[in-house]
């Protein structure tokens, strides 16, 4: 057990219960207890398995390669529509942990299997995203735009398609892509400072 995971469990001011009852879970199943991205995260042979987490609504599992895992029982959430790899099994309440307790087990045992096989979820390319239409507007105004664009990492273009297409509204799209034109002619990515 990791000290760390104590202190977290102490200062934690909801889903304390539960997330305790997790953790007893989890440590059963053999993993290391860690502390990592401010959360009790639990690996085998070094490779993330699972992390408990809490929200406002709910605590949960997430399972770091859930997306391999065959969900028999049909209850890992992906999180929002971006997130490739990552499963949720959420919990409302500790009655649900106590009685999904041998289904926990099941999927942390098939996920340290998944580790074992050496199994790696292949993550979309930047290509594969899909450009707002929005933008093509702006580089079709703007050629300077595009080029300096597509000269950004991958990882630069990615985050700024995700933060561009994640606003519902076309105004919003469009506030945005303004407000970035400048940061994208001068190579800086969306969270650069």
């Amino acid at each position: 057990m990791n000290p760390k995971v104590d202190q977290f469990l102490e200062n934690a001011r909801t889903w304390q219960n539960e997330m305790r009852m997790l953790r007893a879970i989890i440590l059963e199943c053999g993993l290391t207890e860690e502390y990592k991205w401010m959360h009790p995260c639990y690996t085998f042979r070094d490779s993330n398995v699972v992390l408990i987490h809490q929200f406002k609504e709910y605590c949960a599992l997430l399972f770091h390669k859930g997306v391999l895992l065959k969900d028999t029982e049909g209850i890992l959430i992906q999180q929002t529509k971006n997130v490739q790899a990552a499963r949720q099994i959420r919990f409302t309440d500790i009655s649900e942990i106590e009685t999904l307790k041998p289904v926990v087990k099941a999927y942390i045992f098939e996920a340290v299997e998944v580790e074992k096989a050496g199994l790696n979820v292949r993550m979309k390319k930047t290509s594969e995203y899909e450009v707002p239409e929005e933008l093509t507007r702006a580089f079709d105004k703007n050629s300077g735009l595009k080029t300096a664009f597509y000269a950004l990492t991958p990882g630069r273009q990615r985050a700024y398609l995700l933060y561009f297409s994640q606003a519902k509204q076309e105004k919003t799209r469009v506030s945005r892509i303004e407000k970035y034109i400048p940061d994208i002619l001068i190579g800086k990515g969306i969270n650069d400072k």
